[in-house]
C-alpha cells in the first residue's frame, strides 16, 4: 500500500511537472515601429520585414552575432581553388511549413527570382555575379560566378537571400511558406502579424517559444510605455531618447551594439540643384559629421564618411569629417548660387534620430546660404513616393555581413539601391568597387577601399555622416533574446519566466 501511495504521489507531482516545462516558452509580444509593406523576403526593405522575416524563413548561412557565417540551410558547402563555384549541401528532411521537404530546386528558384530584374530585389545587384545555378541531385546546390568571390558564403545569409518553397511563390503577398522557427498565422496591416510555433522546424528542441506576435506601433511613447508596462516583452530600435529613462527602469534590459547601420542626406544627383557635383560637395562640406551624430544619436553612433565604420580596418581616418564653410560657400558661388538657394528636405515620421538630422542639416546648411524647409512623411508613404524620388531627402540603411554588400550596391552605377536612391554614377568608384570584390588579398582590399572613400569624398553621392548603434529594450522575464549587428532577433533560444 505504501509503495502503491509512493508511486501515485510520483506520477502525481510528474503531472505537475510536465505543463509547467511544457508552458516554459510562452507568447512573446514585439513591438515594431512601423508597418509591413511587404511579406516576400525577396522585395523587403525596412527593419521591421527583416525581423518577420528572420522567424519565418531561413537561408542557406546564418550570419552569427559577431558577424562569423555558420550553417543554417546548408550544413556544409566547399569552393573550387579560384573561388569561381561554389557547392553547398542542404541539410536532409527540412520541410517547409505546408509540409513538402525543402529540395536544392527551391533554391535555384529563389536565387533566380532575386536575379530577375522583374521582381524588385534589392539584393539582386549582390547575385548579378551568379553566372549559373545548377542542382546535381536534390540536396546539392551549385552556383558557378563570374568572377572570384571569397565572401560568398555571407551574401546567402543576406536578408532577402531566404529561401522560399517554388510551389508557393504566389501565395507569399498573403500566405507565406518558409522552413522557419515560427509559422505565418495571419497578418492585419497596421497593427499586427501573429506567427505559431513550427513544431516540425529542423533544430532539435526549438524554437522554445509557442508564439510570437509582431506588433505595429508607430508611436515611439507608446511602444516605450508598453514595454514599461507589460504589454510589450521586447521593443525592436529603441527611441534613443528613452534610453537613460528606461536604463533606470527595475524591469527593463537595454541592449546596444555597435554596427554598420546608417542614416544619410539624401540628394538625388539627377535633380536640380544636386544634379551638380560641386552643390553635393558643398553640402558635404557644411555638415560636421561628429555634431550630425551627437544631435541625432545622443552618442550612441560614431561619425563616418561611407557605411565603412571607424572601427573597421579599411576606414580612411586621414579624411576629415569636419565642416568647412569657407569652401562649401566657394563650391556653391562657383555651381551659380553665391547666394545659396532655398530647397525641402523630407524626413520620415517615426524615426526620430532622422528627424533631429534633418534638424541638424536645415542649421548647418543655414550657415552657407542655403535655407531648408522641412517637410515630415508618413513612414510608409515616404518608401512609397519620395525614397529615390525626392530631390532632398533624410533615409538610413542597416548593416551587411561585408564591406563590398555595405557598399557595392550603394555607390556602383549598376548598384540596386544606386539606381533607386541618389542615381550616382563614378567611373573611378565602379573600377574600384568591381576591383575590391573579385580581389583575394586582404590588405590589396584595404588599399582599394580606402582609395575609394577618398574619391567619393571628392565627389559625394551624398552625405552618410555617422553609424549607428542598435538599442533594444526586454522584460526581464526575457531570457535569451540579445541586440545582433544585423538588426533581426534570434528567438528560437528565447523563454519567459
Amino acid at each position: 500500500m505504501r509503495k502503491a501511495t509512493a508511486v501515485f504521489l510520483v506520477l502525481l507531482l510528474g503531472l505537475f511537472f510536465i505543463p509547467r516545462l511544457e508552458a516554459a516558452g510562452g507568447h512573446l509580444k514585439i513591438a515594431l515601429t512601423a508597418n509591413l509593406n511587404t511579406l516576400d523576403p525577396a522585395k523587403a526593405k525596412s527593419g521591421d520585414e527583416y525581423l518577420y522575416m528572420f522567424m519565418v524563413f531561413n537561408a542557406l548561412t546564418r550570419i552569427a552575432p559577431d558577424m562569423s557565417v555558420q550553417p543554417d540551410l546548408a550544413e556544409r558547402w566547399e569552393a573550387s581553388a579560384d573561388l569561381k563555384t561554389w557547392t553547398f549541401h542542404l541539410r536532409k528532411g527540412v520541410r517547409f511549413h505546408h509540409g513538402r521537404e525543402l529540395e536544392a530546386e527551391d533554391v535555384k528558384a529563389t536565387i533566380e527570382r532575386i536575379q530577375d530584374k522583374a521582381t524588385g530585389s534589392t539584393a539582386r545587384v549582390n547575385f548579378l555575379m551568379v553566372e549559373k545555378v545548377e542542382t546535381p541531385d536534390r540536396h546539392t546546390v551549385k552556383f558557378t560566378l563570374a568572377f572570384p568571390y571569397a565572401a560568398f558564403p555571407e551574401i546567402l545569409g543576406e536578408r532577402q537571400a531566404r529561401i522560399v518553397a517554388r510551389d508557393r511563390i504566389a501565395a507569399l503577398p498573403t500566405q507565406p511558406v518558409g522552413t522557419g522557427p515560427f509559422r505565418f498565422k495571419s497578418f492585419k496591416p497596421g497593427d499586427r502579424v501573429e506567427l505559431t510555433k513550427n513544431p516540425d522546424y529542423f533544430e532539435a528542441g526549438l524554437p522554445k517559444l509557442d508564439a510570437v506576435t509582431l506588433l505595429v506601433i508607430p508611436e515611439s511613447a507608446t511602444r516605450i510605455a508598453a514595454l514599461e508596462t507589460g504589454e510589450v516583452h521586447a521593443v525592436w530600435k529603441l527611441p534613443l531618447e528613452a534610453i537613460d529613462r528606461l536604463k533606470k527602469h527595475p524591469q527593463v534590459v537595454v541592449d546596444e551594439v555597435p554596427t554598420s547601420s546608417w542614416d544619410g542626406i539624401i540628394m538625388h544627383n539627377r535633380m536640380p540643384p544636386f544634379d551638380n557635383p560641386k552643390v553635393r560637395k558643398a553640402v558635404f562640406l557644411a555638415i560636421d559629421k561628429a555634431q550630425a551624430a551627437e544631435i541625432a544619436l545622443f552618442g550612441h553612433g560614431s561619425p563616418t564618411l561611407t557605411p565603412i565604420p571607424p572601427s573597421h580596418p579599411f576606414f580612411n581616418e586621414g579624411i576629415s569629417l569636419k565642416a568647412d564653410l569657407a569652401q562649401a560657400k566657394k563650391l556653391l558661388a562657383e555651381a551659380g548660387y553665391p547666394n545659396g538657394f532655398e530647397t525641402t528636405l523630407i524626413v520620415p515620421e517615426g524615426r526620430p534620430e532622422r528627424e533631429r538630422l534633418g534638424l541638424a542639416v536645415r542649421d548647418m546648411l543655414k550657415a552657407v546660404g542655403v535655407k531648408v524647409n522641412i517637410q515630415r512623411v508618413p513612414w510608409d508613404k515616404f518608401l512609397a513616393d519620395v525614397e529615390g524620388k525626392a530631390a532632398f531627402s533624410i533615409n538610413g540603411f542597416f548593416s551587411r555581413p561585408t564591406v563590398d554588400t555595405s557598399l557595392y550596391p550603394w555607390y556602383h552605377s549598376s548598384g540596386s539601391w544606386n539606381t533607386g536612391l541618389w542615381h550616382y554614377k563614378n567611373e573611378r568608384v565602379d573600377r574600384l568597387l568591381d576591383t575590391a570584390r573579385q580581389t583575394a588579398s586582404l590588405e590589396e582590399r584595404r588599399k582599394l577601399y580606402r582609395e575609394l572613400q577618398q574619391v567619393v569624398a571628392e565627389d559625394p553621392p551624398s552625405v552618410v555622416p555617422y553609424v549607428v548603434n542598435q538599442v533594444d529594450g526586454f522584460r526581464k522575464e526575457v531570457k535569451g533574446l540579445r541586440s545582433n549587428p544585423m538588426l533581426w532577433f534570434d528567438v528560437r533560444q528565447v523563454t519567459l519566466e
